[in-house]
């Protein structure tokens, strides 16, 4: 089976919609796969290093990060 990863679906991320700018996904993250350089900007991400947790998606308020 292969290995999990995550994706950020970029027309759905609104970090304006987190509180203070700062995604809520990338804040869960354990392994900080999920970045933000600063508050309202768009998370980035080091998706080879995915656990596959699903933690930032229940953590996302616009459903904006998948695990595939």
């Amino acid at each position: 089976m292969p290995r999990q990863t995550v994706v950020i679906d970029y027309q759905a991320c609104q970090p304006e919609r987190c509180e203070d700018g700062i995604c809520q996904a990338a804040l869960v993250c354990k392994k900080k796969i999920l970045t933000q350089e600063a508050p309202y900007e768009m998370p980035d991400t080091k998706a080879n290093m995915c656990l596959g947790c699903s933690e930032c998606i229940q953590a996302c308020p616009t459903n904006a990060v998948r695990v595939m």
